[in-house]
């Protein structure tokens, strides 16, 4: 039995989080016209329900990742409601997040992005998926590799997009990507010892980076990369589209 349950996590972690960022952010001057767009939200966290759903679903069903005993209310296909939960509140977190850091979007940007950029984007990420799928092949890197190939085709889209106006906004990046993303493992390494979820052995590398599994490190970082980098890209391309 687990020693405390998942709604419980999301009660001890996730929510105050949410809390303290939406207090913050409202003390945020209205003179710095944010970043983050409330449509973009929206669009990020339906793209992260559509794409990860499925694939965190299959992973369960492979045995990959279980649940421990009664730490969950109830279940949907083969994941918890608050495995849902999650996958739609963790966006959030990096959005205010990003809200709150953001200096603004930068004046008379003149990035562009030429056909050359947008193929070595793709070709990047590409090659991430690739790197994924080539480890999917032994069950020790299952895992890891199924969240590299799993994110690759998101970077890939992404890079192909803007990864020159991605690396000139390199310092924001960084700093929104971070401060969730460690926030999010220190929170993920309470709930693995506490028994709300389990990983498997056998589709694991048992490498850990201060206690917490590699793969789980690797998980909340790209996941937090989809999301900074879309919030960020979304406002550049609407404007250049604008102003053409």
């Amino acid at each position: 039995m687990a020693a405390f349950t998942y709604v419980q996590f999301h009660a001890l972690f996730v929510l105050p989080a949410l809390a303290v960022l939406v207090g913050v952010a409202g003390m945020r001057s209205r003179a710095t016209r944010s970043e983050v767009r409330p449509l973009a939200v929206a669009v990020i966290i339906a793209v992260a329900m559509l794409y990860t759903v499925p694939w965190d679903n299959y992973l369960i069903l492979r045995g990959v990742w279980s649940y421990g005993t009664d730490s969950v209310a109830a279940v949907i296909w083969h994941a918890p409601i608050e495995e849902y939960l999650f996958i739609l509140l963790q966006p959030l977190v990096a959005a205010l997040w990003l809200h709150v850091i953001s200096p603004g979007m930068p004046a008379n940007d003149e990035t562009t992005v030429s056909a050359r950029d947008r193929v070595v984007g793709a070709a990047a990420g590409a090659l991430v998926g690739l790197v994924g799928v080539a480890l999917l092949t032994s069950d020790a890197t299952f895992y890891l590799g199924a969240i590299v190939a799993w994110s690759g085709p998101v970077l890939a889209l992404q890079w192909a997009v803007g990864w020159p106006y991605l690396l000139a906004r390199g310092q924001t990046l960084v700093v929104a990507v971070f401060a969730p993303t460690a926030y999010l493992w220190i929170a993920d390494r309470v709930a693995l010892e506490s028994g709300i979820w389990i990983l498997s052995e056998q589709y694991t590398t048992g490498l850990a980076v201060l206690g917490l599994p590699l793969e789980e490190a690797a998980f909340f970082l790209v996941t937090n990369v989809f999301v900074v980098q879309g919030l960020l890209l979304y406002p550049w391309v609407i404007d250049r589209w604008r102003s053409r």
